[in-house]
């Protein structure tokens, strides 16, 4: 078996999510059976047991705060709308079978769950008839609506005693600032929190959560006002905010220790990850030692230790304590490491652009992948990724660019993305091919530009827009035709497009014709391999077909693939013959270029 093959299939787990009241209890993620499904596990004991088993995958899953109950969102081959299901922690008690965890709630997407400790809970719901809806849901009683809203909105947190309920919501209009609102369980209103101004600022907010402490209503929110993300502590009830003396460089997130004596802090700066503990009585920052690489997901125990999921470009995830060791073991052998990334930092018309780097043995210059993230609010960073390390091994350099509009470079970064969205991501990756090109790293002439949802976007819009740079694209489950895309999208990602477009198709034509690969799909000359879910609610199969006849009408040359889920895969097979359906349509047809 082939390295990135085994790099694919090794057994992976989440970092464990554990029940607040009941610590021994936890609940992670696993690809252990070679498909992603939730797993319980008893600490005390050692057992594990598998908590889901669908054909698709289950990846979305939540512990009540006593440990008796898993909560996990039921959809349908992966496209996102469905209803939360529930199964006892131990497969002993009461038959262990599964059960509607909400009756009377018609199926939706999710918008958010927040479980208290009588037993009531908070769901969020969205759908494009009635917008976002939130419901109060008591045991042994019908589902109560206490919020609806046309525009996003969804579920933040609940209290340590159960009586204030912190949400999230956009009624101002701009799905990319939420303003934080926290009611009480009648739906009256307490407090707000709107750093947009009613929609005339650009700054957002995000519920960190509640205090864990009883009698304690402070709230831990995340704020952007120095352009950056940093967290505030807000008393919802006196309004008093408490500046935290943490000067960090980087976006900054936070929760809370489970004493509430201070707050585990992850801290994100230039592709890396590391965590601190701010500490209340003695209002200090103190760094907590992890290793060079990315700290992707990190909880602070009862006993004040850390346990957090670490990785870097060249070694896998492991989830390790501050206490020292690995906590938690995956069956089977480790994936195989991989080469590390090098740093490089671009002028681009916008400012410096930092892509990371992943290059192949031998001397350059290389067949170069230009691997795209999507979000587009997200980042690439210094963690273990099959995908690029697939395409090492097959003698390519891989390219992965931080573009205008990811996270981790300060607000400003991330709002450049307006109104030109795709155009200014492709001029900044742009600059760094001609990097790539000039410093002897990459062949002009076998570029590959590629990339999953939003960088399946940018993939074929670059092919369209900057046809003679690019010598094959490798676009999976894009946005292809933008107006069609949002007509048959999500009602979220509805809301997103008309913050990121200034309206609607109706209300901003030239916009989404400006910024949709279908507007300048008859310029594209490369090879096109596309690959799209039949199921997926973001990037909707019927805008893909559309692109795809525009192709096949002028005999452009290309292939699809069609799979039976929606936004991606949890499949491991799948994501691994995807990969490899990429890597013989990209190396065949450079090698015709060569020719």
């Amino acid at each position: 078996m082939p390295e990135w093959e085994k790099r694919f299939r090794a057994p992976r787990v989440s970092l464990p999510d554990w029940a607040e009241d009941a610590p021994e209890r936890a609940l992670f993620v696993s690809n252990a059976t070679g498909t992603y499904e939730l797993y319980a596990w008893d600490r005390a004991t050692g057992e594990q047991r598998q908590a889901t088993d669908r054909p698709n995958g289950t990846t979305d899953g939540v512990l009540s705060l006593d440990g008796e109950w898993i909560w996990w969102f039921s959809d349908t081959d992966g496209d996102e709308f469905g209803v939360w299901m529930r199964q006892r922690f131990s497969a002993e008690a009461d038959g262990a079978g599964d059960e509607p965890a909400v009756a009377g709630l018609a199926p939706s997407y999710p918008a958010g769950l927040a479980l208290g400790r009588d037993g009531t809970a908070v769901v969020g719901r969205s759908t494009d008839e009635d917008g976002s809806t939130l419901h109060v849901v008591r045991p042994g009683e019908e589902p109560v609506e206490i919020y609806r809203h046309r525009e996003s909105a969804g579920v933040g947190d609940l209290s340590h005693d159960g009586s204030l309920l912190a949400i999230e919501h956009t009624e101002h209009g701009d799905a990319m600032h939420s303003a934080v609102r926290v009611l009480r369980l009648d739906g009256s209103v307490v407090a707000e929190l709107d750093d947009t101004e009613g929609g005339t600022r650009e700054l957002g907010l995000e519920v960190l959560g509640f205090a864990p402490v009883e009698g304690d209503s402070r709230l831990l929110i995340g704020h952007q006002r120095r352009g950056r993300w940093e967290p505030v502590v807000w008393n919802p009830l006196t309004g008093e905010e408490t500046e935290l003396a943490i000067e960090l460089p980087g976006d900054v997130n936070a929760e809370w220790y489970p004493d509430g004596s201070g707050l585990l802090v992850a801290h994100s700066f230039e592709a890396r990850g590391e965590l601190w503990r701010y500490d209340f009585a003695k209002s200090a920052l103190v760094q907590l030692e992890t290793p060079a690489g990315t700290v992707s997901g990190a909880t602070a125990r009862p006993d004040g230790s850390v346990e957090y999921l670490w990785s870097s470009a060249a070694q896998p995830p492991e989830v390790r304590s501050t206490a020292g060791g690995v906590v938690l073991d995956p069956p089977g052998p480790a994936a195989p490491a991989s080469v590390p990334v090098e740093d490089a930092w671009v002028e681009g018309p916008g400012g410096r652009v930092h892509a990371l780097v992943q290059r192949p043995e031998g001397e350059g210059p290389f067949p170069t992948v230009f691997e795209i993230h999507g979000g587009p609010t997200w980042h690439d960073s210094d963690a273990f990724a099959a995908g690029p390390a697939a395409w090492v091994d097959h003698g390519f350099a891989v390219v992965r660019v931080n573009y205008r509009g990811s996270t981790g470079y300060g607000r400003e970064w991330t709002d450049a993305l307006k109104h030109r969205i795709g155009l200014i991501e492709l001029e900044d990756i742009a600059a760094v091919r001609e990097w790539a090109v000039a410093s002897g790293l990459a062949d002009p002439a076998r570029l590959v530009l590629s990339g999953g949802s939003w960088g399946g976007y940018l993939t074929l819009l670059g092919l369209g827009t900057q046809p003679d740079a690019w010598a094959v694209g490798l676009a999976a489950v894009p946005v292809a035709d933008y107006v069609t895309a949002y007509h048959d999208e999500m009602e979220a990602l509805k809301a997103m497009d008309r913050t990121l477009l200034g309206g609607t198709p109706e209300e901003v034509p030239e916009r989404f014709a400006a910024s949709s690969p279908l507007t300048y799909v008859d310029a594209v000359r490369a090879p096109v391999y596309i690959s799209a879910g039949v199921n997926d609610p973001r990037c909707p199969i019927r805008q893909v077909e559309n692109y795809v006849d525009r192709l096949a009408a002028r005999g452009a040359v290309h292939e699809v693939y069609r799979y039976d889920a929606g936004h991606g895969s949890l499949v491991v097979e799948e994501r691994i013959k995807q990969v490899r359906l990429e890597l013989e349509f990209a190396v065949r047809h450079l090698r015709e270029v060569a020719q």
